[in-house]
C-alpha cells in the first residue's frame, strides 16, 4: 500500500498528517508513505526526521485581494498541477490525504483526474479557503471540531476530533537536561507556530523581567524570525532559553512545560490539550485562530488574551498565576483534554481503509 500525505508552508497542516502515519504505520507497518510539500516550507526539515520521503511542488497562493501575483500564482497551480500528474503516476499512490494548505490543491485535483481516492482534513473552526478548493474532489472529509461538519456536504463529512502524534518521551530528566533546567524548575514553553511570530516573541521578551525568578522559559522564535531580542534577553536573563525552532525535540520540550504559551492554531492547542498543559493563548485578531480559540475560551479551557491589549506585565501575571496556583493550572489542563479529546487510532485505521478498498 501506498499513501500520499501533502501539506506545508507552516507546520499546521503537517502535525495531523504526522500522527495519522504514525497510527497507520502502527497499524500496518509494510505501508509506504511519501510525502508532497513546499521547496522551503519548515515542513521539510521535520519530516526528514520521520524518514519519510519528500518530493517538492510548485505552490501559489490565492490571495483574497487584488494583487498581480494572483495572476502568477494562477500558473504557479497549473505548473504544480502538472507536477503532481507526474508524480501521481510515477508512484502510484492508494490513496492521498491532505489537511489544508495550497501545495494540496493541485495534488488532490490531479488524484482526482487519475481515479484515486483522497481524504481531507479539517482543523480550524473555519475552513480554510485550501480545504474548501479541495472539498469538491475529496473522497472524505474529516474535522476536529463537531460544529465544522455544517461547511461541508453532509455525505462527506465525518466528525473525528484532531489525529495527535505520540508527544511521550522515555525519560523526563533527560529531556530537562537537553534545555539545562534544574529538577525542580517550572517551566514555560512559549512559541509561535512552526513559523514563528514576531508580535508574540516581543511580548515574551517584554514578560522576562516580571516572570517569577523560579521559572525558566523555552521560547521558541521561529526559524525565520530575526532573534536579535531574543539573543540579547539571554545575557541578562539566565533563566530564558531561546531556540529558533525544534524537530524530534519538541516533544521533549512539551514534556518539561508546566504551562504552554501560544497563538492559536489548531496544533499547538491540540498538542497541549492531549498533554493537559494549561494553555495561554493570544491569537491573531479576525483570523482563523480567533475563532479557534474563542470557541475554547468560552467553555472556560484556556486563557485567552487580546493581542491589542496584551502586554508583557498582563502575560507575567498569568503566568505567575498559574505557577502558584496548581489546582488551577491542572484544572485548566485536563478540562482542555475534556474539551478537545484527540482522534481515536482505530477511527483513523477505519478510514483509511474504507477509501483504499
Amino acid at each position: 500500500m501506498k499513501i500520499i500525505l501533502s501539506g506545508g508552508g507552516t507546520l499546521g497542516p503537517v502535525a495531523p498528517l504526522l500522527a495519522i502515519y504514525e497510527i497507520y504505520k502502527q497499524h500496518d507497518r509494510s505501508a509506504n508513505f511519501f510525502w508532497v510539500g513546499t521547496r522551503h516550507g519548515p515542513e521539510k526539515e521535520l519530516v526528514e526526521t520521520y524518514n519519510i520521503p519528500y518530493f517538492s511542488v510548485t505552490s501559489g497562493k490565492l490571495r483574497r485581494y487584488y494583487s498581480l501575483w494572483n495572476l502568477v500564482d494562477i500558473f504557479k497551480i497549473f505548473f504544480g498541477f502538472f507536477q503532481s500528474i507526474v508524480l501521481l503516476i510515477k508512484y502510484q499512490p492508494d490513496l492521498v490525504i491532505s489537511a489544508g494548505g495550497f501545495v494540496s490543491v493541485p495534488l488532490h485535483y490531479a488524484a482526482a483526474l487519475l481515479g484515486i481516492p483522497a481524504w481531507i482534513h479539517q482543523q480550524d473552526a473555519q475552513a480554510g479557503l485550501a480545504n474548501r478548493l479541495m472539498a469538491p474532489v475529496a473522497s472524505q472529509i474529516t474535522c476536529a471540531l463537531a460544529d465544522s461538519q455544517n461547511q461541508f456536504k453532509r455525505r462527506k463529512i465525518q466528525w473525528i476530533g484532531n489525529p495527535v502524534r505520540d508527544l511521550s518521551v522515555p525519560d523526563l530528566s533527560v529531556s530537562r537536561q537537553y534545555f539545562d533546567l534544574p529538577n525542580d524548575a517550572k517551566v514555560i514553553l512559549a512559541f509561535g507556530g512552526g513559523t514563528g511570530s514576531e508580535h508574540l516573541n516581543s511580548l515574551i521578551i517584554e514578560a522576562l523581567p516580571h516572570l517569577p525568578s523560579y521559572a525558566h522559559i523555552i521560547h521558541l522564535t521561529g526559524r525565520d524570525r530575526p532573534d536579535n531580542l531574543a539573543q540579547g534577553a539571554v545575557n541578562t536573563f539566565k533563566n530564558y532559553h531561546p531556540y529558533k525552532f525544534l524537530t524530534s525535540k519538541m516533544k521533549d520540550a512539551y514534556a518539561v512545560a508546566d504551562l504552554i504559551i501560544g497563538r492559536g492554531g489548531f496544533v499547538t492547542i491540540t498538542e497541549s490539550a492531549s498533554l493537559a498543559k494549561p494553555t495561554i493563548l493570544i491569537p491573531m485578531n479576525n483570523t482563523h485562530q480567533e475563532k479557534n480559540v474563542l470557541e475554547l475560551s468560552d467553555k472556560k479551557a484556556v486563557i485567552m488574551m487580546d493581542e491589542k491589549k496584551v502586554n508583557g506585565l498582563n502575560i507575567a501575571h498569568a503566568v505567575k498565576k498559574l505557577l502558584d496556583r496548581p489546582d488551577l493550572a491542572q484544572y485548566l489542563g485536563e478540562h482542555l483534554r475534556e474539551v478537545l479529546p484527540p482522534a481515536r487510532a482505530d477511527k483513523v485505521v477505519e478510514i483509511v481503509e474504507k477509501l483504499i478498498k
